[in-house]
């Protein structure tokens, strides 16, 4: 009975850890982070439609995961570029960052369109 409550103690340390670091997180962080978890949720209920009703325009739903997939993983590289902790990208004006994200979203959604035939 020990060992279990212990696991539950640190488990809710944990939790504490990481909510206190997040409280730090500066705002267009956590606008991006959101926006991350609708992209992902929006694939998730679409592979989830897919299991329950079929696949008939396989293109379609190809397309349509993709699509979220493809914008949440551009999301995630603004994140990393926005960020001002991170060292790498510090001459990169946060401009910039979000014009190469609309750039290359642009190309994905192009090429998603072009896909769907």
């Amino acid at each position: 009975m020990g060992k279990s409550s212990s696991t539950s103690n640190d488990a809710q340390a944990l939790f504490q850890s990481l909510r206190s670091a997040y409280a730090a997180t500066p705002p267009n962080l956590k606008i991006i982070d959101l926006y991350v978890i609708f992209a992902v949720s929006t694939a998730l209920i679409q592979v989830v439609y897919m299991a329950i009703v079929g696949s008939f325009p396989f293109n379609s739903f190809l397309s349509g995961v993709l699509s979220c997939v493809g914008t949440a993983v551009l999301a995630v590289c603004l994140r990393i570029q926005v960020n001002k902790e991170n060292k790498e990208f510090k001459d990169l004006p946060p401009e910039r960052a979000f014009a190469d994200f609309v750039l290359c979203n642009l190309v994905l959604h192009l090429v998603i369109m072009n896909f769907l035939g």
